[in-house]
């Protein structure tokens, strides 16, 4: 997915603004397996996906625990760096070999400050990116686990074929053979 269409998905710029916006926005590549953020690190970036996918972990005891999966034309940034600057939770790594563009969040606050339409993108990203969390919660806290896997199924198909089912039952809030079990009761 393009930059300009991700911006636009946010929330449509005037071109002045999104020029404005672009020039603050680099190309960068990194393999598959290569970390973006870091528990318990302030991040100055946020990176919007163009090709490829990512997962956002927790470590709450000696187990990972997958709660976010980002592709294409998604944004991967620690909510708790961008709002308050403070350390994040998570660690988010790469699932694929991804194409991203990179925004300084630093750069990004300024051009607030600068710029009104700019502002208020920023304030859309930050809602969608709260609906996003709490469609997340509800996903997990209010349904069964066969229910969480049949709405997968539904609505992210794709995310079967990229992402390894260790990681999908962690996502879930099941275990890997408690996930095998809901697959084959499903053939």
């Amino acid at each position: 997915m393009h930059i300009n269409d991700i911006i636009d998905n946010i929330y449509p710029l005037p071109e002045k603004s999104k020029a404005l916006l672009k020039e603050n926005i680099y190309e960068v590549n990194y393999p598959k397996a290569h970390v973006l953020f870091k528990v318990n690190r302030i991040e100055s970036k946020m990176y919007f996906i163009e090709k490829g996918m990512v997962r956002a972990y927790a470590n709450p005891g000696d187990e990972e625990i997958t709660f976010w999966f980002g592709k294409e034309g998604d944004a991967v940034v620690s909510m708790k760096n961008y709002v308050q600057n403070k350390k994040g939770y998570e660690t988010i790594e790469l699932l694929e070999s991804c194409v991203m563009r990179e925004l300084n969040t630093e750069h990004l606050r300024k051009l607030f400050d600068d710029d009104i339409h700019i502002a208020n993108w920023g304030r859309k990203f930050a809602e969608q990116e709260l609906i996003k969390v709490e469609e997340r919660l509800i996903f997990r806290q209010c349904r069964t686990a066969m229910e969480r896997y049949k709405e997968l199924m539904a609505t992210d198909p794709e995310l079967l074929q990229r992402v390894q089912l260790g990681h999908i039952a962690s996502y879930l809030g099941m275990t890997q053979v408690s996930l095998s079990r809901i697959r084959s009761g499903l053939k």
